[in-house]
Protein backbone atom coordinates (compact mmCIF):
# COMPACT_ATOMS: atom_id res chain seq x y z
CA UNK A 1 0.00 0.00 0.00
CA UNK A 2 1.52 3.32 -1.10
CA UNK A 3 1.77 5.92 1.72
CA UNK A 4 0.85 8.69 -0.74
CA UNK A 5 -0.09 9.23 -4.35
CA UNK A 6 -0.21 12.08 -6.86
CA UNK A 7 -3.62 13.12 -8.10
CA UNK A 8 -4.02 15.39 -11.13
CA UNK A 9 -5.57 18.79 -10.48
CA UNK A 10 -8.57 19.77 -12.58
CA UNK A 11 -7.28 23.26 -13.39
CA UNK A 12 -3.68 24.18 -12.45
CA UNK A 13 -3.39 27.72 -11.14
CA UNK A 14 -1.71 30.15 -13.54
CA UNK A 15 -0.71 32.29 -10.56
CA UNK A 16 1.08 29.29 -9.04
CA UNK A 17 2.97 28.77 -12.32
CA UNK A 18 4.45 32.26 -12.07
CA UNK A 19 5.07 32.02 -8.33
CA UNK A 20 6.98 28.75 -8.72
CA UNK A 21 10.25 30.27 -10.10
CA UNK A 22 10.74 32.80 -7.25
CA UNK A 23 9.81 30.15 -4.70
CA UNK A 24 12.33 27.77 -6.30
CA UNK A 25 14.98 30.52 -6.08
CA UNK A 26 14.19 31.06 -2.38
CA UNK A 27 14.43 27.31 -1.77
CA UNK A 28 17.78 27.30 -3.61
CA UNK A 29 19.12 30.02 -1.32
CA UNK A 30 17.85 28.14 1.76
CA UNK A 31 19.57 25.00 0.52
CA UNK A 32 22.76 27.03 0.02
CA UNK A 33 22.47 28.29 3.60
CA UNK A 34 22.43 24.69 4.88
CA UNK A 35 25.22 23.68 2.50
CA UNK A 36 27.56 26.45 3.62
CA UNK A 37 26.89 25.57 7.27
CA UNK A 38 27.74 21.91 6.61
CA UNK A 39 30.96 22.99 4.88
CA UNK A 40 31.95 24.93 8.00
CA UNK A 41 31.43 28.38 6.49
CA UNK A 42 29.50 31.22 8.07
CA UNK A 43 26.24 30.92 6.07
CA UNK A 44 25.36 34.62 6.24
CA UNK A 45 28.84 35.74 5.20
CA UNK A 46 28.97 33.04 2.52
CA UNK A 47 25.62 34.02 1.01
CA UNK A 48 26.70 37.66 1.07
CA UNK A 49 29.90 36.75 -0.77
CA UNK A 50 27.95 34.65 -3.25
CA UNK A 51 24.92 36.82 -4.02
CA UNK A 52 25.66 40.39 -2.88
CA UNK A 53 29.38 41.14 -3.14
CA UNK A 54 29.66 40.35 -6.90
CA UNK A 55 27.18 43.12 -7.77
CA UNK A 56 28.15 45.68 -5.13
CA UNK A 57 30.02 47.86 -7.64
CA UNK A 58 29.31 49.35 -11.05
CA UNK A 59 31.83 46.96 -12.59
CA UNK A 60 30.04 44.04 -10.93
CA UNK A 61 26.67 45.14 -12.28
CA UNK A 62 28.25 45.41 -15.71
CA UNK A 63 29.53 41.85 -15.40
CA UNK A 64 26.06 40.71 -14.32
CA UNK A 65 24.50 42.17 -17.46
CA UNK A 66 27.38 40.94 -19.62
CA UNK A 67 26.89 37.31 -18.55
CA UNK A 68 23.10 37.58 -18.62
CA UNK A 69 23.15 38.70 -22.26
CA UNK A 70 24.09 35.35 -23.91
CA UNK A 71 21.88 33.44 -21.49
CA UNK A 72 18.82 35.54 -22.35
CA UNK A 73 19.62 35.46 -26.06
CA UNK A 74 19.99 31.68 -26.26
CA UNK A 75 17.04 30.98 -23.95
CA UNK A 76 14.79 33.22 -26.06
CA UNK A 77 15.58 31.23 -29.18
CA UNK A 78 15.17 27.90 -27.43
CA UNK A 79 11.84 28.98 -25.89
CA UNK A 80 10.31 29.45 -29.35
CA UNK A 81 10.91 25.78 -30.07
CA UNK A 82 10.10 24.56 -26.57
CA UNK A 83 6.65 26.17 -26.79
CA UNK A 84 6.00 23.85 -29.74
CA UNK A 85 7.59 20.78 -28.11
CA UNK A 86 10.69 21.03 -30.28
CA UNK A 87 13.55 20.17 -27.93
CA UNK A 88 16.81 21.74 -29.05
CA UNK A 89 19.45 20.73 -26.48
CA UNK A 90 22.47 21.60 -28.64
CA UNK A 91 22.69 25.37 -28.26
CA UNK A 92 26.22 25.05 -26.86
CA UNK A 93 27.39 23.57 -30.16
CA UNK A 94 25.44 26.11 -32.21
CA UNK A 95 27.10 28.88 -30.20
CA UNK A 96 30.54 27.40 -30.96
CA UNK A 97 29.82 27.12 -34.69
CA UNK A 98 28.51 30.68 -34.75
CA UNK A 99 31.72 31.82 -33.08
CA UNK A 100 33.82 29.93 -35.65
CA UNK A 101 32.00 31.53 -38.59
CA UNK A 102 32.13 35.02 -37.11
CA UNK A 103 35.77 34.55 -36.12
CA UNK A 104 36.63 33.59 -39.69
CA UNK A 105 35.04 36.81 -40.93
CA UNK A 106 36.93 38.86 -38.33
CA UNK A 107 40.26 37.29 -39.23
CA UNK A 108 39.70 37.62 -42.98
CA UNK A 109 38.47 41.22 -42.93
CA UNK A 110 40.60 42.70 -40.16
CA UNK A 111 41.52 45.68 -42.36
CA UNK A 112 37.89 46.68 -42.98
CA UNK A 113 35.85 49.12 -40.91
CA UNK A 114 33.40 48.17 -38.14
CA UNK A 115 30.39 49.04 -40.32
CA UNK A 116 31.44 46.20 -42.60
CA UNK A 117 32.98 43.63 -40.28
CA UNK A 118 30.53 43.57 -37.38
CA UNK A 119 27.34 43.19 -39.46
CA UNK A 120 28.99 40.43 -41.50
CA UNK A 121 30.08 38.70 -38.29
CA UNK A 122 26.52 38.71 -36.95
CA UNK A 123 25.12 37.44 -40.24
CA UNK A 124 27.74 34.70 -40.43
CA UNK A 125 27.20 33.68 -36.80
CA UNK A 126 23.41 33.54 -37.11
CA UNK A 127 23.56 31.57 -40.37
CA UNK A 128 26.14 29.12 -39.02
CA UNK A 129 24.15 28.49 -35.85
CA UNK A 130 20.95 28.01 -37.85
CA UNK A 131 22.64 25.63 -40.31
CA UNK A 132 24.06 23.58 -37.44
CA UNK A 133 20.57 23.38 -35.92
CA UNK A 134 19.20 22.42 -39.34
CA UNK A 135 20.98 19.06 -39.11
CA UNK A 136 18.84 17.69 -36.24
CA UNK A 137 15.79 19.39 -37.81
CA UNK A 138 16.35 17.49 -41.06
CA UNK A 139 17.00 14.25 -39.20
CA UNK A 140 13.77 14.73 -37.23
CA UNK A 141 11.57 15.52 -40.22
CA UNK A 142 13.09 13.03 -42.66
CA UNK A 143 14.27 10.16 -40.45
CA UNK A 144 12.16 10.71 -37.32
CA UNK A 145 15.37 10.90 -35.28
CA UNK A 146 15.04 12.35 -31.80
CA UNK A 147 16.25 15.96 -31.91
CA UNK A 148 17.28 15.82 -28.25
CA UNK A 149 19.93 13.20 -28.98
CA UNK A 150 21.10 14.51 -32.36
CA UNK A 151 21.41 18.14 -31.26
CA UNK A 152 23.27 17.08 -28.12
CA UNK A 153 25.74 14.88 -30.01
CA UNK A 154 26.47 17.72 -32.41
CA UNK A 155 27.70 19.79 -29.45
CA UNK A 156 30.80 17.59 -29.19
CA UNK A 157 31.47 17.80 -32.92
CA UNK A 158 31.24 21.59 -32.85
CA UNK A 159 33.50 21.83 -29.81
CA UNK A 160 36.11 19.62 -31.44
CA UNK A 161 35.86 21.65 -34.66
CA UNK A 162 36.56 24.86 -32.72
CA UNK A 163 39.48 23.18 -30.96
CA UNK A 164 40.89 22.02 -34.30
CA UNK A 165 40.71 25.51 -35.78
CA UNK A 166 42.59 27.20 -32.92
CA UNK A 167 45.12 24.36 -32.63
CA UNK A 168 45.67 24.23 -36.38
CA UNK A 169 44.95 26.61 -39.27
CA UNK A 170 43.89 29.63 -37.20
CA UNK A 171 46.48 29.39 -34.44
CA UNK A 172 48.20 32.69 -33.71
CA UNK A 173 51.79 32.39 -34.98
CA UNK A 174 52.86 34.89 -32.33
CA UNK A 175 50.83 33.30 -29.55
CA UNK A 176 53.73 31.35 -27.95
CA UNK A 177 52.16 28.08 -29.15
CA UNK A 178 48.95 28.63 -27.16
CA UNK A 179 45.79 27.29 -28.85
CA UNK A 180 44.20 30.60 -29.77
CA UNK A 181 43.62 32.78 -32.80
CA UNK A 182 45.05 36.22 -33.35
CA UNK A 183 43.42 39.00 -31.38
CA UNK A 184 40.71 40.62 -33.50
CA UNK A 185 41.21 44.10 -34.90
CA UNK A 186 39.36 46.94 -33.19
CA UNK A 187 36.89 47.03 -36.10
CA UNK A 188 35.72 43.52 -35.15
CA UNK A 189 35.07 44.34 -31.49
CA UNK A 190 31.78 45.55 -30.02
CA UNK A 191 31.98 49.01 -28.45
CA UNK A 192 31.73 49.33 -24.66
CA UNK A 193 28.55 51.17 -23.67
CA UNK A 194 29.25 51.80 -19.96
CA UNK A 195 32.58 53.37 -19.05
CA UNK A 196 34.59 51.46 -16.47
CA UNK A 197 32.97 48.11 -17.29
CA UNK A 198 33.14 45.46 -19.99
CA UNK A 199 29.46 45.83 -20.88
CA UNK A 200 29.24 46.17 -24.65
CA UNK A 201 26.72 46.72 -27.43
CA UNK A 202 25.98 43.00 -27.57
CA UNK A 203 23.55 43.57 -24.71
CA UNK A 204 21.56 45.91 -26.96
CA UNK A 205 21.50 43.20 -29.62
CA UNK A 206 20.12 40.79 -27.04
CA UNK A 207 17.36 43.19 -26.00
CA UNK A 208 16.41 43.71 -29.64
CA UNK A 209 16.20 39.95 -30.24
CA UNK A 210 14.11 39.43 -27.09
CA UNK A 211 11.68 42.14 -28.20
CA UNK A 212 11.49 40.66 -31.71
CA UNK A 213 10.85 37.21 -30.25
CA UNK A 214 7.98 38.57 -28.15
CA UNK A 215 6.41 40.16 -31.22
CA UNK A 216 6.89 36.93 -33.19
CA UNK A 217 5.26 34.72 -30.56
CA UNK A 218 2.47 37.08 -29.50
CA UNK A 219 1.60 39.01 -32.65
CA UNK A 220 2.20 36.80 -35.70
CA UNK A 221 0.24 33.94 -37.23
CA UNK A 222 3.29 31.68 -37.30
CA UNK A 223 3.92 32.35 -33.61
CA UNK A 224 0.31 31.46 -32.86
CA UNK A 225 0.68 28.23 -34.84
CA UNK A 226 3.80 27.36 -32.84
CA UNK A 227 1.92 27.85 -29.57
CA UNK A 228 -1.04 25.77 -30.75
CA UNK A 229 1.30 23.01 -31.93
CA UNK A 230 2.73 22.81 -28.43
CA UNK A 231 -0.57 22.95 -26.55
CA UNK A 232 -2.69 20.77 -28.85
CA UNK A 233 -0.72 18.98 -31.60
CA UNK A 234 -3.80 17.19 -32.89
CA UNK A 235 -5.76 20.41 -33.22
CA UNK A 236 -2.82 22.08 -34.95
CA UNK A 237 -2.59 19.32 -37.56
CA UNK A 238 -6.37 19.43 -38.07
CA UNK A 239 -6.08 23.18 -38.71
CA UNK A 240 -3.40 22.56 -41.35
CA UNK A 241 -0.26 23.39 -39.38
CA UNK A 242 2.61 21.33 -40.75
CA UNK A 243 4.54 19.44 -38.01
CA UNK A 244 7.69 19.65 -40.16
CA UNK A 245 7.33 23.43 -40.42
CA UNK A 246 7.05 23.69 -36.64
CA UNK A 247 10.23 21.64 -36.16
CA UNK A 248 12.19 23.67 -38.68
CA UNK A 249 11.15 27.04 -37.25
CA UNK A 250 11.83 25.95 -33.67
CA UNK A 251 15.27 24.56 -34.44
CA UNK A 252 16.38 27.38 -36.75
CA UNK A 253 15.33 30.11 -34.29
CA UNK A 254 17.24 28.42 -31.47
CA UNK A 255 20.31 27.88 -33.63
CA UNK A 256 20.38 31.44 -34.97
CA UNK A 257 20.09 32.96 -31.50
CA UNK A 258 22.84 30.70 -30.17
CA UNK A 259 25.06 31.65 -33.11
CA UNK A 260 24.54 35.35 -32.40
CA UNK A 261 25.42 34.69 -28.75
CA UNK A 262 28.70 33.21 -29.98
CA UNK A 263 29.38 36.40 -31.93
CA UNK A 264 28.71 38.51 -28.84
CA UNK A 265 31.24 36.49 -26.88
CA UNK A 266 34.15 36.58 -29.31
CA UNK A 267 33.51 40.19 -30.40
CA UNK A 268 33.00 41.27 -26.82
CA UNK A 269 34.81 40.12 -23.69
CA UNK A 270 37.04 37.50 -25.38
CA UNK A 271 38.21 39.31 -28.51
CA UNK A 272 39.58 36.17 -30.18
CA UNK A 273 38.86 32.48 -30.70
CA UNK A 274 39.79 30.06 -27.92
CA UNK A 275 39.25 26.31 -27.54
CA UNK A 276 36.21 27.17 -25.43
CA UNK A 277 34.27 30.39 -25.90
CA UNK A 278 31.48 29.58 -23.47
CA UNK A 279 31.42 28.40 -19.83
CA UNK A 280 28.30 26.37 -20.59
CA UNK A 281 25.87 29.12 -21.57
CA UNK A 282 24.12 26.82 -24.04
CA UNK A 283 23.16 24.33 -21.34
CA UNK A 284 22.47 26.91 -18.62
CA UNK A 285 20.11 28.71 -21.01
CA UNK A 286 17.84 25.65 -20.94
CA UNK A 287 17.30 26.25 -17.22
CA UNK A 288 16.84 29.97 -17.90
CA UNK A 289 14.12 29.25 -20.46
CA UNK A 290 12.10 27.16 -18.03
CA UNK A 291 12.66 29.38 -15.01
CA UNK A 292 11.43 32.24 -17.19
CA UNK A 293 8.34 30.21 -18.13
CA UNK A 294 9.28 30.39 -21.84
CA UNK A 295 8.21 34.06 -21.84
CA UNK A 296 10.66 36.76 -23.03
CA UNK A 297 10.15 38.97 -19.96
CA UNK A 298 10.53 36.03 -17.59
CA UNK A 299 13.63 34.89 -19.46
CA UNK A 300 15.30 38.28 -18.96
CA UNK A 301 14.74 38.07 -15.19
CA UNK A 302 15.84 34.42 -15.07
CA UNK A 303 19.01 35.23 -17.04
CA UNK A 304 19.97 37.81 -14.42
CA UNK A 305 19.57 35.19 -11.69
CA UNK A 306 21.64 32.65 -13.61
CA UNK A 307 24.28 35.28 -14.34
CA UNK A 308 24.47 36.02 -10.62
CA UNK A 309 25.11 32.32 -9.97
CA UNK A 310 28.06 32.44 -12.38
CA UNK A 311 29.47 35.54 -10.69
CA UNK A 312 28.82 34.10 -7.23
CA UNK A 313 30.61 30.91 -8.14
CA UNK A 314 33.66 32.87 -9.25
CA UNK A 315 33.58 34.97 -6.07
CA UNK A 316 33.17 31.85 -3.91
CA UNK A 317 36.37 30.39 -5.34
CA UNK A 318 38.32 33.45 -4.19
CA UNK A 319 36.59 34.45 -0.95
CA UNK A 320 35.48 31.04 0.34
CA UNK A 321 38.05 28.69 -1.22
CA UNK A 322 35.26 26.62 -2.76
CA UNK A 323 35.57 24.68 -6.05
CA UNK A 324 34.15 26.07 -9.29
CA UNK A 325 31.57 23.26 -9.30
CA UNK A 326 29.59 25.23 -6.70
CA UNK A 327 28.02 27.14 -9.61
CA UNK A 328 26.72 23.96 -11.19
CA UNK A 329 25.44 22.82 -7.81
CA UNK A 330 23.32 25.94 -7.41
CA UNK A 331 22.09 25.71 -11.01
CA UNK A 332 21.06 22.09 -10.54
CA UNK A 333 19.38 22.86 -7.23
CA UNK A 334 17.37 25.66 -8.82
CA UNK A 335 16.17 23.35 -11.59
CA UNK A 336 15.35 20.59 -9.11
CA UNK A 337 13.17 22.86 -6.98
CA UNK A 338 11.48 24.29 -10.06
CA UNK A 339 10.59 20.81 -11.32
CA UNK A 340 9.29 19.87 -7.88
CA UNK A 341 7.14 23.00 -7.81
CA UNK A 342 5.79 22.21 -11.28
CA UNK A 343 4.76 18.75 -10.12
CA UNK A 344 2.81 20.24 -7.22
CA UNK A 345 1.19 22.76 -9.57
CA UNK A 346 -0.28 20.01 -11.74
CA UNK A 347 -0.77 17.36 -9.04
CA UNK A 348 -1.87 17.28 -5.42
CA UNK A 349 -0.47 14.84 -2.88
CA UNK A 350 -2.97 12.43 -1.35
CA UNK A 351 -2.06 10.45 1.73
CA UNK A 352 -3.04 6.77 1.78
CA UNK A 353 -4.28 4.42 -0.88
CA UNK A 354 -7.26 5.20 -3.09
CA UNK A 355 -10.52 4.02 -1.53
CA UNK A 356 -12.10 1.29 -3.62
CA UNK A 357 -15.73 1.79 -4.61
CA UNK A 358 -18.11 -0.66 -2.99
CA UNK A 359 -19.80 -3.10 -5.34
CA UNK A 360 -23.48 -3.83 -4.87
Amino acid sequence: MAPFRLEARNAPSSLAKWLAPPLAAIAMVACGFVLFAVLGKDPVAALHAFFVAPVATRYGIGELLLKASPLALIATGLAIGYRANVWNIGAEGQLAVGAIAAGGVALALDASGPLVVLPLMFVAGALAGALWAAIPAWLRTRCNANEILTSLMLVYIATLLLSYMVHGPWRDPEGFNFPQSRMFAASALLPVIVEGTRLNAGTLVTLAVVAAAWLFVARTLVGFEMRVAGLAPGAAQYAGVSPAKVVWIGMLCGGACAGVAGVNEIAGPIGQLLPSVSPGYGFAAIIVAFVGRLHPAGIVVASLLMSLLYLGGEAAQVALALPSSITGLFQGTLLLFLLAADVLIHYRVRIGARTAMATP
